[in-house]
């Protein structure tokens, strides 16, 4: 597996010319015989509030190898924008049987898609793992690259109609993305330092989107159990470090819904649905 450190270095400081308005080709990325590490994973499971019992994966933490994949997928010569204008709008992850720590993977990503829409070009990234030729997990993310558009106003997302109750209030401290991108390896520098985030043009700290989305599952862990499930999110306003934020779900048909919001509960910074397959 190639480290993220040196991927981002080429993503962050590279110079890519800018999109070319032509869809991205195909491309399909394979990492055989990869074997985890006890202490990551349990600095992964501590950071995002999973219970780690030393045998079973946090169910989001396969993404971190995966993204590994996506980096290189980034630097690849056809795909001609840079990271910089590049939003993670939505994430699903399918676990199909818990995943020992000690179990030996392949892990595959693929560019599948790519559409123009009003806000730029969207595009999908399909990452599959499996155990010899059984498939235990699979992601779908889909980016988008985003191209202003002169006096275009996007209206701030509203959370949704869900009970708003058992309300969980979080902290996040300002380590808390070094700790994160120690843990996974996923030093992007927006996440790290409000120094290194202003040179991108952010204020404050962003929290990983990641983290948001493996925090908010850490807590509905206890309902699933070892069931295969599907959980899927949108991502909606950034979360900015240090802050408090709000976390609620409520039982849906066949799963739960759920929502991280800000700490008045006003608005989403997270909206997800967990369903059993």
């Amino acid at each position: 597996m190639p480290s993220l450190l040196s991927l981002y270095r080429k993503i962050l400081f590279g110079r890519k010319p800018g999109w070319d308005h032509q869809p991205l080709p195909n491309i399909y990325v394979q990492a055989p015989n990869v074997i985890l590490s006890q202490d990551k994973i349990s600095q992964y499971a501590e950071v995002c509030g999973f219970e780690y019992d030393g045998v079973v994966l946090p169910p989001t933490y396969l993404y971190v190898w995966a993204f590994r994949l996506h980096a290189m997928i980034f630097i690849h010569k056809a795909v001609t924008f840079p990271l910089l204008g590049m939003i993670h709008l939505k994430n699903s992850i399918s676990v199909f049987r818990p995943v020992r720590a000690d179990e030996t993977l392949t892990v595959q990503c693929e560019l599948a898609a790519s559409r123009t829409t009003d806000a730029g070009l969207e595009f999908e990234l399909v990452s599959k793992v499996f155990v010899g030729e059984e498939l235990v997990w699979q992601a779908l993310s889909t980016y988008l690259y985003r191209i202003g558009s002169a006096g275009r106003r996007t209206r701030p997302p509203k959370a949704s109609e869900m009970a708003w109750e058992n309300v969980q209030q979080w902290r996040l401290t300002d380590d808390l993305g070094r700790r994160y991108a120690k843990a996974s390896g996923d030093y992007n520098l927006i996440h790290l330092h409000p120094l290194l985030s202003k040179r991108f043009g952010f204020d404050r700290v962003l929290a990983h989107g990641m983290w948001s989305k493996a925090r908010a599952l850490s807590h509905l862990m206890p309902s699933i159990g070892e069931r295969p499930f599907q959980v899927d999110v949108e991502f909606k306003l950034p979360v900015f470090m240090p802050s408090e934020v709000t976390f609620a779900f409520e039982s849906i048909e066949n799963g739960k819904r759920f929502e991280m919001r800000d700490v008045k509960g006003r608005r989403p910074h997270l909206q997800g649905n967990m369903t059993y397959l």
